[in-house]
């Protein structure tokens, strides 16, 4: 049986931070879903009513033209561990971009990866629980380090080019133009 609560409790927040891996979905008007793994240790619990994580560029910014059409975002966590756990964070996100206003007292938060192109802010609305007998055990045994490794390798110009190709979402919509973290060219954190 499924339980709701309004926000993360200290037990939710334990469990999190175990986890390597979680998982988003969001969804648009006459668009596709979006589901998406996540990895790295790129997910933060700022507040019991407010998560964030640091998104890297990969194949497309679904969860970007989502959000600025829509708003809806849903975080799911299972633990492939004991106890059997599901949990699920649902919320309004938004972008923001290293030259927006909030850039700075998120990205404090996180260690900037290459590839870092936007952090996603997310107000909790409602986080369920459930069982997860479903879920097999599993162990964790490393981080992929080959999308960190592509951004430090890729020829800009390329990289420039593909966006300006592809600027807006699988199924047309805008995005925010993002660029991604090389190395010393995003300004760091203030502190």
């Amino acid at each position: 049986m499924a339980d709701f609560t309004d926000t993360l409790t200290d037990k939710h927040i334990a469990m999190i931070q175990r986890q390597p891996v979680f998982f988003v979905a969001t969804a648009a008007p006459d668009a596709r879903i979006n589901l998406s793994p996540k990895g790295y240790d790129a997910f933060r619990v700022l507040a019991p009513d407010r998560v964030a994580w640091l998104d890297l560029a990969g194949s497309g910014n679904e969860t970007n033209a989502h959000l600025l059409a829509d708003g809806r975002i849903t975080i799911m966590f299972c633990n492939f561990e004991q106890p059997a756990l599901i949990l699920r964070i649902y919320g309004r996100g938004k972008p923001v971009l290293p030259a927006e206003h909030g850039w700075y007292d998120l990205a404090q938060h996180f260690t900037l990866l290459p590839g870092t192109r936007q952090i996603f802010d997310i107000a909790v609305e409602s986080v369920q629980t459930s069982c997860g007998w479903g879920v097999p055990f599993m162990e964790y045994e490393r981080e992929r380090h080959t999308l960190l490794k592509a951004h430090k390798d890729v020829d800009e110009e390329k990289w420039v080019g593909k966006r300006q190709a592809h600027p807006g979402s699988i199924d047309g919509l805008p995005t925010t133009r993002t660029d991604r973290y090389i190395e010393g060219t995003m300004p760091a954190p203030e502190k």
